[in-house]
C-alpha cells in the first residue's frame, strides 16, 4: 500500500498528539523515584499526596488539589500520606491517622490546616490537638487514647518508613505510581506535571499488559 505525503504527515501529527503530553515532559517537571516502590494491587494508578499540617505550602496547594480531585480520573486512587522527617512531625500524622481511624477525617482534614495557619493553633502535642479536637466535636479523651493505639503507632511507622523510602526532599510531593515525584514551580504547574505523569503510568500499565 502507497501512502501519499499529506497522508504521512497527518500519520505523524497523529502521533504527535497521542504522545505529546509524555514528550513534553523535562527534568524541571518531575523527578524519578529509584528504585520504585511498590503500589496497591489493582489497575489504577497510584497517586499519593504527602504532606505536613505545620507545612504552608500544603496549606496553600489544598484549595487547587480540592479542584484537581474534583475531575480525579476514573482510573486514578488517591492517598495522603503524612510525611514524617522529623520528630516534631510526628505529632501531625498521629492525627491525621486518629481522624482516619475515628472517621472524622473528611470533616476535618481542612479544618485542622486551618487551625494552625490561620488561627495560629499549636499542634506539637496530642494533648494539646485532644483539646482542640473536643471543641469540634469529638470526644478528647477518645481521641488521645486512639493517637497511642497499637493501630494508629503502626500507620505513623509507616509513614516514616515511606518518607524515606520514596526519597521526599520535601513538602507538598505528589508521588505517581511509586515511581514519579511531580514537580513545578507554581501548583497550577505541578498538576500539569501530575495528569502528564498519569498519563505516562497509564500508557507503562496498557504496554505492561500486552
Amino acid at each position: 500500500m502507497k501512502f501519499g505525503l499529506k497522508h504521512l504527515f497527518g500519520l505523524a501529527i497523529a502521533g504527535f498528539i497521542a504522545t505529546g503530553a509524555s514528550a513534553e515532559l523535562t527534568d524541571k517537571d518531575f523527578r524519578e523515584i529509584k528504585p520504585a516502590q511498590s503500589t496497591e494491587p489493582g489497575n489504577k494508578v497510584e497517586v499519593i499526596e504527602f504532606f505536613w499540617y505545620g507545612c504552608p505550602h500544603c496549606f496553600d496547594l489544598e484549595p487547587t488539589l480540592k479542584k484537581w480531585l474534583a475531575n480525579k480520573p476514573a482510573d486514578v486512587v488517591f492517598k495522603r500520606v503524612p510525611a514524617i522527617f522529623r520528630q516534631s512531625w510526628v505529632a501531625g500524622a498521629q492525627t491525621y491517622y486518629t481522624l482516619e481511624t475515628m472517621g472524622e477525617l473528611d470533616r476535618l482534614h481542612s479544618k485542622v490546616f486551618d487551625a494552625i495557619h490561620v488561627e495560629r493553633q499549636s499542634f506539637n502535642d496530642i494533648s494539646t490537638i485532644s483539646g482542640w479536637m473536643g471543641k469540634n466535636g469529638i470526644d478528647s479523651k477518645k481521641f488521645e487514647d486512639t493517637a497511642k493505639s497499637f493501630a494508629v503507632s503502626g500507620k505513623v511507622q509507616r509513614a516514616q518508613q515511606m518518607s524515606a523510602a520514596y526519597q521526599l526532599t520535601g513538602v507538598p510531593a505528589l508521588v505517581v505510581d511509586g515511581k514519579y515525584i511531580a514537580l513545578g514551580s507554581t501548583f497550577d504547574g505541578m498538576l500539569s506535571s501530575l495528569d502528564q505523569l498519569i498519563e505516562r503510568a497509564r500508557a507503562e500499565r496498557a504496554s505492561a499488559r500486552k
